[in-house]
């Protein structure tokens, strides 16, 4: 169904000069024999696409519109694109500008020069007919300003220019150069510039000076471009660069010092309506974009919402992003005109009322000039679900909302927004679900269920799980009720659900949500296993998974749900195609990898000569310390669980985590993989937890230790020390013990303080003195956590000695746990990236290394460390998920 908009004509009334509201008295059409408000056949009437324009909005104020921003940053991209490909693609550029300046040569050359002349004349002038055009109409104010706007961007883009043209003459590289210039023709010295011309002004100016022509503007921007490729004064890449500098410099200036407010007054959407054969007389604002207009004659009120290009590009950048990361996210609709949006929210109304949903009637839609549009709806008395008591909710109120859902169901419409705002409940209690503007039509079975799922969450919140879980059941039945539970994560619900989940569960004393799918094989009420630190809407990074608390809301859903039917198992549904975190990971992955691979083979002894020529000796020791690494990670692992573990599995676990920490930063991927090996072995979740905690609060410890040691052994050894590291570790230590008293001293940091180690005491010390009681068991861990850290480093050791450098191990060992520490904080796979440039920065410095065969050490250890054992680490992790160890 196609909803045909127009836009509106006249002058703003008379009264309409300052106030909020407008007032309008005069007389108003109607549309034929129809009801006030309707077409033929009781369709809501709509402006023609007749009607003349009408006059843009009275400048109010200047904004800062997003899309500005995105075309600000694509531009900076794209003409660092270019300037990156012109210097890496010289041969492909400079085929380029041949043919061009081969094809350009049969062009006689009094034609050439008249062309240049012409077009330079033409393109000089054209601002300036687009500012007289844009000053001679309606809406002087408004034109003067964007005028002003568009002088601005181009004295801004000419400099810009000014400033490439001098950068490319005394700073770039001279290949850069050669690639944007070529010889000037005839027999004139020197060369083009890099930038051609005025073309960057004059396209600053049409852009950010709000022009709406676009033939002849463009049609002379081609033309003098062509004569400048014709006379030999271009070369291509130099006008790609133009056109670039241009459009970037227009929206930098529109989002540096805004643009013109293009919001509506309430005059304007006065005579919008009345076009549109209704009768309006008064406008009031309700809220943003939004107003509530009275009509002549006791006609219903009619609730108004307007569609703004500013905040529909704001809502298509938010469903692009949600789009990249869920499942389930609506289509994104990216930078879609106001129109569309409106045509897309009537067309989901209209078939909401199809369906018999009780909603609010469209009375009219409309079209304010360019950049916005109106949709009138005839307004519903009543409070929305937020504004009621608590005393005011009833079965029978929730049973009505359920059974509007229900007919959207039936349909396969989807509200996608079932928030305590869009349930509108009337003076008779009866419930309207409202705004339909994210709303689908033939959704999919995941996003149905995912709309049972928020109204689930939406009615707990107001009246807790039982009621809730108890009203859908009635109306839906308990298999869609179940089929939702899966869904209930805190990722498949809206943004101000999240917030409320979180106010309730401060008020409750409880953590609010569940952060990811139930593990496989769970039901779809258990809990799964935890993972620390997990922040809100984030999903697990292994196989073990956060899991809210006793008192969680969402837990609540669950288990009521569950109540009636324990048997239920609801199978896992991941909702995120992409995590922030697997994001960042890649994008550190990619910039590592784009700074290391050229140095790498750049360097004089590199990684690939380096293995071409080691010592098969020491390069054996080095293989036989990494494989060993392993056996002593499962030492240090089974030390601290006081329940009888299968050694076995335990050394597969820590081979398995070779492979899991490819995709997960830091040790957060051994952390989760442990717990889940302990939860399988049937140790509750809680004292997993505490073992693995135990674990690695010892293996801190440890590590400081051992630091402390071989910086001792270092500073000893005969013939002076190589790194005079004592006093920094003393100075460390000192300032964390001056920064932990300055926290304690800050009431608020304490109390933050307090909550981070609350874990600390009441689940790992607790721990920790079960293990007192097996010396045995406790030593065998102590052990294994000092093994760990000795084969890593006998590894490194051995890959140093394997290219021929002769470093003490004391150093060696300073090198592994100052940068293994150092670079395990980064978010990319591995710490890959920052382990490696910690690395070879610290054995140049501390084991007097020089650079190459720093980078040629490194790299063969983290071949035997990082990426050899992956292979291995997937085959041990599929064996243990087969028996069921996972």
């Amino acid at each position: 169904m196609a909803i045909v908009t127009g836009r509106t004509n006249g002058d703003t009334d008379g009264g309409d000069t300052g106030g909020a509201s407008a007032r309008s008295d005069g007389p108003a059409g109607t549309a034929g024999s129809s009801p006030a408000g309707t077409g033929t056949g009781g369709i809501p009437a709509q402006t023609g696409p007749g009607r003349s324009p009408a006059h843009p909005a009275p400048v109010t104020g200047r904004i800062r519109q997003p899309v500005a921003l995105i075309r600000l940053l694509g531009g900076l991209f794209a003409a660092a694109l270019t300037l990156l490909l012109a210097d890496y693609a010289r041969a492909t550029t400079g085929g380029i500008a041949a043919d061009v300046a081969e094809a350009a040569s049969l062009v006689p050359r009094p034609l050439a020069s008249l062309a240049g002349g012409l077009t330079t004349a033409a393109v000089l002038l054209l601002p300036v007919g687009l500012a007289v055009r844009r000053l001679l109409g309606p809406d002087r104010r408004r034109a003067l300003q964007q005028v002003s706007d568009g002088l601005l961007a181009a004295v801004l883009a000419y400099g810009a220019t000014l400033g490439v043209d001098l950068w490319a003459d005394g700073l770039a590289p001279h290949s850069l150069l050669t690639a944007l210039t070529q010889p000037l023709p005839g027999e004139v010295l020197g060369r083009t510039e890099p930038v051609y011309g005025y073309l960057a002004p004059v396209l600053a100016f049409m852009t950010a000076s709000g022009s709406r022509e676009r033939r002849l503007p463009w049609s002379v921007l081609a033309l003098y471009g062509l004569a400048g490729l014709a006379g030999g004064f271009a070369t291509p890449t130099a006008l790609l660069l133009g056109l670039l500098i241009g459009w970037t410099g227009a929206h930098g200036t529109l989002y540096a010092v805004g643009t013109p407010d293009p919001c509506p007054r309430p005059g304007e959407i006065l005579r919008a309506l009345r076009e549109s054969g209704l009768r309006p007389v008064e406008a009031h604002p309700t809220g943003p974009d939004r107003y509530r207009v009275r009509q002549a004659d006791d006609r219903p009120e009619l609730d108004v919402q307007l569609l703004d290009r500013q905040a529909v590009t704001a809502a298509a950048v938010r469903r692009a992003w949600r789009r990249l990361r869920l499942h389930t996210a609506p289509d994104p609709r990216v930078l879609r005109s106001p129109r569309t949006g409106l045509e897309h929210e009537a067309l989901v109304t209209y078939a909401a009322l199809a369906a018999g949903v009780r909603t609010r009637d469209i009375a009219a839609t409309a079209g304010l000039g360019q950049d916005t549009a109106l949709i009138a709806y005839r307004r519903l008395p009543g409070r929305t679900l937020d504004q009621l008591a608590d005393e005011e909710i009833t079965d029978a109120l929730l049973t009505d909302a359920w059974g509007q859902l229900a007919l959207l169901q039936r349909r396969e419409i989807a509200h996608r927004a079932l928030v305590p705002s869009s349930l509108l409940v009337d003076d008779a209690g009866t419930v309207h679900l409202v705004d339909f503007a994210d709303g689908d039509i033939a959704a999919t079975e995941l996003v149905l269920r995912c709309d049972v799922a928020q109204l689930l969450t939406t009615l707990a919140l107001r009246t807790g799980a039982a009621r809730s879980v108890r009203t859908a059941t009635a109306v839906l039945g308990p298999d869609p009720v179940d089929a939702a539970l899966p869904l209930l994560q805190p990722i498949a619900l809206t943004h101000t659900t999240r917030r409320a989940l979180k106010l309730h569960a401060k008020r409750a004393g409880a953590p609010a949500t569940v952060e990811g799918p139930p593990a496989p094989g769970t039901a779809a009420g258990a809990v799964p296993a935890p993972r620390r630190g997990a922040p809100d809407g984030a999903a697990t990074d292994g196989p073990a998974a956060d899991g809210p608390g006793p008192g969680g809301l969402l837990e609540e859903i669950r288990a009521e749900a569950l109540r009636a039917r324990p048997q239920v198992v609801g199978r896992p549904v991941r909702l995120e195609r992409l995590r922030p975190r697997t994001l960042l990971a890649v994008v550190g992955g990619v910039v590592a990898g784009w700074l290391l691979i050229p140095q790498l083979f750049a360097a004089e002894d590199n990684p690939v000569s380096a293995l071409a020529d080691a010592d098969p000796w020491w390069l054996l020791l080095a293989l036989v310390a990494a494989a060993t690494s392993h056996v002593t990670a499962a030492m240090g692992f089974v030390g601290f669980v006081p329940e009888r573990l299968d050694f076995r599995n335990a050394v597969l676990a820590q081979l398995a985590g070779s492979f899991v920490k490819l995709v997960s930063p830091g040790g957060v991927g051994g952390v989760a993989l442990n717990t889940r090996l302990l939860q399988r072995a049937g140790i509750p979740t809680a004292q997993a937890l505490s073992s693995v905690g135990v674990g690695t609060m010892i293996g801190l410890v440890l590590h400081l230790l051992q630091l402390g040691a071989f910086v001792y052994l270092l500073d000893m050894q005969p013939g002076g020390s190589e790194l005079d590291a004592l006093p920094a570790v003393v100075g460390g230590l000192a300032g964390a013990a001056a920064l932990l008293a300055v926290v304690s001293a800050i009431p608020v940091a304490r109390r933050w303080l307090a909550a981070r180690l609350r874990p600390l005491t009441t689940e790992v010390l607790p721990r920790l003195l079960d293990l007192l009681r097996s010396p045995a068991r406790l030593a065998v861990g102590v052990t294994g956590q000092l093994l760990v850290s000795i084969c890593l480093i006998s590894c490194l050791y051995c890959c140093a000695r394997a290219i021929g450098r002769e470093p003490s191990f004391a150093s060696v060992a300073v090198v592994f746990l100052v940068g293994n520490a150092a670079g395990s904080a980064a978010p990319t796979p591995g710490g890959a990236g920052a382990v490696d440039g910690a690395l070879i920065t610290l054995l140049q410095q501390t084991a007097s290394m020089e650079k190459g065969g720093a980078l040629a050490a490194v790299a063969l250890y983290r071949l035997l460390t990082l990426i050899l054992p992956v292979l291995p680490g997937w085959a041990a992790m599929a064996w243990l998920q087969r028996r069921r160890a996972l």
